[in-house]
């Protein structure tokens, strides 16, 4: 699971100590890259430049990042970073510019329904056409960073659930909620991924 990057880290981090800034560069910096790629047509030089930029400006403005309002948790404050250094790079031409309001139009979409997991789960139904590896590559890159560890835990690397309750030092119970909004973000997120494609 992702680190806390509550006060104490910040203080610590705005002091300079290495191993605070270390800490961040090992829990952001891949999936950052993941968030970031599909954002920039799966370049990767320009990827890699704003995921380098996006470090740099985090640990500038290290000042403007409240964990008591972002739950100690820093990646949403990191992505909100990352899309205006998108924004930065791409707004000159009108192609990425149409992308980039699809991806605007989709961020405020899936935040909502990230939001709503935990009061009002999803349908069961099944995915209305067949799930692509990149379609699923794009999907996984969007999910907050929790979900998609859960994910890759459980299905990519087959971790049981008593393993990941251990592993974690939760409950079995927590773990098996932990895993349920993890597939329901999944669902939701490419449901709206595929839905906001098919319409641009």
């Amino acid at each position: 699971m992702q680190p806390t990057f509550d006060a104490d880290w910040r203080k610590r981090a705005l002091a300079g100590d290495a191993e605070a800034v270390r800490a961040l560069a090992e829990a952001a910096l891949t999936p950052l890259y993941a968030f970031c790629l599909y954002r920039v047509c799966g370049n990767r030089h320009l990827c890699e430049e704003v995921v380098q930029e996006t470090m740099v400006r985090a640990i500038r403005d290290l000042e403007r990042y409240d964990p008591s309002r972002a739950g100690s948790n820093i990646f949403p404050w990191l992505t909100g970073l990352a899309r205006n250094e998108i924004h930065r790079l791409l707004s000159h031409t009108k192609s990425t510019t149409s992308l980039e309001a699809l991806w605007a139009k989709m961020d405020k979409e899936l935040l909502t329904l990230y939001a709503r997991l935990d009061s009002e789960p999803f349908s069961d139904a099944v995915l209305a056409r067949e799930e692509t590896k990149e379609m699923v590559n794009a999907t996984m890159s969007q999910l907050p960073p929790h979900y998609r560890e859960a994910l890759e835990a459980k299905y990519v690397d087959g971790q049981s659930v008593r393993d990941l309750a251990t592993l974690w030092q939760l409950s079995e119970k927590a773990v098996e909620s932990q895993l349920s909004r993890a597939r329901q973000a999944f669902r939701a997120t490419f449901q709206t991924l595929a839905r906001r494609l098919g319409e641009a």
